[in-house]
């Protein structure tokens, strides 16, 4: 039997660990028996360097990375400055095996291991990501964030449903200075790009128990393409306030505003009407005059937090998020005739799509004692509800003038029709979990964890709606220090996707079941500051749902009847050194290596590389010349492809080829406080594009960009 969304019996044994283990701690505060520490979440990363201390990404037990049995990869404060990171995507760019499918100039899909990136967290709380409305996430400033954690494989016991290729978490800079501190940027660059920053923190009291945190950040820079303009205002303030010395209080408010013009909404034609390839310069653009593609970003949250002498913490937070859309579009398809540019058609269209989602977490966690060991446990309930409506206003469409000669002003904003709607839904999620680092012996540990999930989904353009209760997804692992420094893993880790198709009994399928396999070396050096990770993968995706190509008796208009399959499977293998390797030398070091192929053993999602190289290196000079830092590396990527049939009816492949991406960088240290910076991105203006394959169009790839940065701090 199972009472509400949660079955009583798979709980039964989180709730006993939990009772058991805060009745142990107890016991052992009373008998004045020594506890471990418990780490903060929120901690910054070590300072200039490019390792941290933990993550609480992969599980809520915030293991350090040699505990973590997954991959993980931290973007530290130090490596975004020093590769003049500004935003999730440049980010996402340079995490080993990530990519980045930048399939049209305001939109992109982030993958990992030949899957989609759909788990994108602040602060361990997932938050909106529909990379098919956008509402600017492609653009979100790294300006509020201390870093940026990257788990491979399945992170299910966090993040609920979704792809079994990673997560990414957004930890936001917090409210700790009790002294006035701050850092200002001036910054420049090519295609007119200006942007700066100020980062202000400091006590609001004598007692230095309030403390107060301000970031604004303003950009606006050009681009290659024609017409494209972004401009992105950013703004964060946040508090903590010591209500107990063990009690800490903390809450604030961030806005991120994206005005964005000349926005190309889908790509350039791969061929001309002949059947013949395109090869269009990097300036060519689709869009007109009048096109933009605006967005806001408003996000509200809270925390309390409560340590307990024994050892154990309680922790509930609430955020809020809110996403506008604001987008006037023209949308070029066809083929143009290689001599009069004619064939192609256009379609002006406006959506404003809003999404309002709020989140709640509980969670407690802390030491227990059994069978003569000191353990830990984490258990939690987190729940999710989110509302998303779209509107439109009539458009227009016809027939497109000469492309090889085009102009931005032939085709004329229509007039607009009255605010319309155009499609809703509703989704919810909760979940209730429990993990535990058990330890088995000194040098060996067993992680184990599990969380039943509700999800249910209804949205106007669908039919169906999606309800799943009282889902399982299981967590295991285990680490074996095999010497002080090194360490080897295993862990079998999961997450589940909802869908709404149905089978030829009207019966929803199950949810798409992803599992990951992952076993691997890890090693930290150097008292830390150097961490390496060898570690191969095995992922599969089953039951995801195949047209049976019959139609579901009774249904008006007929619904056609879907059969789960055997999915998708991903192996493969990654290789990552972080840190610093002697004295002022910082590298980050990553390469991967994959295999991704459905059940009748033909390659899927094709288009994302199967080989990446993230190699980016510092070093501060010796002596006289320690004012001056250089640095620079190497992105690669393997090739990657499409099928498809061009205008003549022939198939064809539509490829690109492997390239590398050659990045530069020299820091100037006036003083402790003044320095400036200059970046030098694809230094050899490399041509390369990225395909959207279901409407076999292209979009070229970003040229060398050179910036110059100035930074204070005090």
């Amino acid at each position: 039997m199972s009472q509400g969304p949660f079955p009583i019996r798979p709980l039964c044994l989180c709730v006993a660990l939990a009772v058991h283990g805060m009745a142990f701690a107890q016991q052992a505060v009373t008998d004045n028996t020594a506890l471990p520490a418990v780490k903060v979440e929120g901690k910054s990363a070590k300072t200039k360097t490019y390792t941290a201390e933990d993550n609480s990404t992969a599980t809520p037990l915030g293991l350090s990375l040699r505990e973590t049995p997954q991959s993980v990869s931290v973007i530290t404060q130090q490596r975004i400055q020093d590769q003049g990171l500004l935003n999730i995507t440049d980010v996402v760019a340079n995490v080993t095996g990530l990519a980045v499918h930048q399939y049209e100039t305001n939109r992109a899909q982030f993958t990992a291991r030949g899957f989609d990136i759909n788990n994108i967290m602040i602060d361990g709380v997932p938050t909106t990501w529909n990379q098919a409305w956008s509402s600017g996430e492609i653009f979100s400033s790294l300006a509020m964030y201390d870093r940026v954690e990257a788990v491979r494989g399945a992170t299910g016991l966090t993040t609920g449903a979704g792809d079994p290729g990673a997560a990414i978490n957004m930890i936001r800079k917090r409210a700790t200075a009790t002294t006035l501190t701050g850092t200002a940027e001036l910054q420049l660059g090519t295609h007119d790009k200006r942007r700066v920053m100020a980062d202000v923190g400091t006590a609001l009291n004598a007692d230095k128990t309030i403390r107060a945190r301000f970031i604004a950040e303003y950009n606006e820079e050009g681009s290659e393409t024609r017409l494209i303009e972004r401009k992105t205002k950013t703004g964060l303030a946040t508090f903590e306030a010591d209500l107990t010395p063990r009690t800490l209080l903390s809450g604030g408010v961030s806005r991120q505003e994206n005005d964005s013009t000349g926005a190309m909404w889908g790509g350039l034609p791969v061929w001309y009407a002949d059947g013949t390839r395109t090869n269009w310069d990097q300036s060519t653009t689709t869009s007109s005059d009048w096109v933009r593609w605006n967005s806001t970003y408003t996000n509200y949250f809270a925390a309390l937090e409560h340590r307990f002498d024994s050892g154990w913490r309680v922790k509930a937070s609430f955020s809020r998020g809110e996403r506008v859309g604001d987008a006037y579009l023209s949308y070029l398809s066809g083929a143009p005739d290689r001599t009069t540019g004619l064939g192609m058609n256009y379609f002006n269209a406006y959506y404003k799509p809003q999404t309002d989602q709020n989140d709640l977490n509980v969670q407690a966690s802390g030491p227990f004692e059994a069978f003569g060991r000191t353990h830990e446990l984490s258990v939690g309930y987190t729940r999710s509800s989110q509302k998303f409506l779209s509107q439109t206003r009539a458009g227009d469409f016809g027939a497109a003038p000469n492309f090889n000669a085009w102009n931005p002003s032939w085709i004329p904003a229509p007039q607009w029709g009255a605010l319309a709607f155009y499609s809703d839904g509703r989704t919810k999620q909760e979940g209730l979990y429990a993990a535990s680092k058990l330890s088995l012996a000194d040098p060996l540990k067993l992680i184990l964890g599990a969380r039943v999930s509700k999800y249910e989904q209804v949205a106007s353009d669908s039919a169906n709606p999606v309800k799943v209760k009282d889902e399982v997804t299981p967590y295991a692992g285990i680490v074996f220090d095999a010497t002080k420094d090194i360490s080897v893993y295993a862990s079998y880790t999961s997450i589940f996707q909802p869908q709404s198709v149905r089978d030829i009994n009207r019966k929803t399928l199950d949810p798409i079941k992803g599992k990951a396999i992952e076993a691997g070396v890890k090693g930290a050096f150097l008292n830390g500051k150097l961490n390496a990770t060898a570690a191969v993968f095995h992922i599969e995706q089953d039951g995801l749902g195949q047209s049976t190509g019959e139609n579901i008796p009774g249904t008006t208009p007929p619904e056609t009847a879907y059969r789960a399959s055997k999915g998708a499977t991903s192996k493969g293998f990654e290789l990552e050194l972080n840190g610093e390797i002697s004295q002022g030398w910082n590298a980050s070091v990553g390469y991967s290596q994959f295999r991704a192929k459905d059940a009748a053993g033909v390659d899927f999602n094709s288009i994302y590389p199967r080989k990446t190289l993230k190699l980016f290196t510092t070093y501060q000079l010796p002596g006289a010349f320690s004012a001056v830092t250089v640095g620079g590396g190497v992105n690669y990527e393997s090739e990657s492809y499409t099928d498809a049939t061009n205008p003549v009816g022939v198939v064809q492949r539509i490829e690109q080829k492997g390239f590398a991406l050659v990045n530069l960088m020299a820091r100037y240290e006036f003083s402790r406080q003044l320095s400036l910076q200059v970046n030098a991105s694809n230094l050899t203006d490399k041509r390369y594009f990225r395909m959207f394959a279901a409407f076999d169009q292209q979009t070229i790839g970003t040229g060398r960009e050179v910036s110059a940065t100035l930074r204070y701090q005090y």
